[in-house]
């Protein structure tokens, strides 16, 4: 079906996007800016730290501290050494797969990194790690995923994205790729998850133990 797999990390390999939602919504009300759940979740899911202060600057008309960023950084991480998990079923997946795959993620480079290795993932991935540091626009645009398509040698055709947002979604459409959505993380539990028209994924699931299932023949025979 396809020639590889473009996985995203948070929300997707690792069940961090709830802990990062939290801690974001701490941060800012430190600084006077009063958001929840839902309003990380419509505008901040899937979208890179840049234009996370970019809709705060527009939207509260508020430039952060310089120290923001690091400060944020830091006790989000210390956050995930404590709570973060990752996503049941990965692991094995990762081991099984027969056909090569590669991960594209919003987060920095540094955060993204030290994350996978929480998750005791980061030899698993290896080089295979591209952030949107490396492109000049992020999801949605398509730009990630058209990089991690090159660098992978695979048409973007014959690519397949496993994403959580909507944001994520609409990159790889954008990117003329195959999107399923992966829905098991806590961030997206309880909630509504119909799709807008341009972000609509080719199929929905919560649990990588289905992936066989889904796309027989993609998995290595256990040994």
């Amino acid at each position: 079906m396809f020639d590889l797999i473009i996985f995203d990390c948070d929300g997707v390999l690792i069940d961090s996007e709830i802990i990062s939602a939290q801690m974001l919504i701490a941060e800012l009300a430190l600084n006077g800016v009063e958001i929840d759940l839902d309003y990380v979740a419509t505008h901040f899911l899937g979208r890179s730290y840049p234009t996370v202060l970019k809709q705060i600057r527009t939207e509260f008309g508020l430039d952060l501290p310089a120290d923001f960023e690091a400060r944020y950084r830091e006790r989000l991480l210390a956050a995930f050494e404590r709570e973060m998990k990752v996503m049941p079923g990965v692991t094995e997946l990762l081991d099984r797969l027969a056909l090569p795959w590669c991960v594209a993620t919003s987060s920095s480079r540094p955060r993204a990194e030290r994350s996978l290795e929480i998750a005791d993932l980061a030899q698993r991935v290896g080089p295979r790690l591209y952030t949107a540091s490396q492109v000049e626009r992020g999801k949605p645009a398509p730009d990630l995923f058209f990089l991690a398509a090159r660098e992978m040698g695979t048409d973007p055709a014959r690519c397949l994205v496993i994403e959580d947002s909507l944001n994520g979604i609409r990159a790889g459409l954008a990117a003329g790729m195959t999107v399923w959505r992966f829905t098991g993380g806590s961030h997206l539990r309880g909630r509504d998850l119909t799709p807008p028209e341009d972000a609509r994924p080719a199929l929905d699931f919560d649990d990588f133990a289905r992936f066989e299932t889904l796309w027989p023949g993609s998995l290595r025979t256990k040994t």
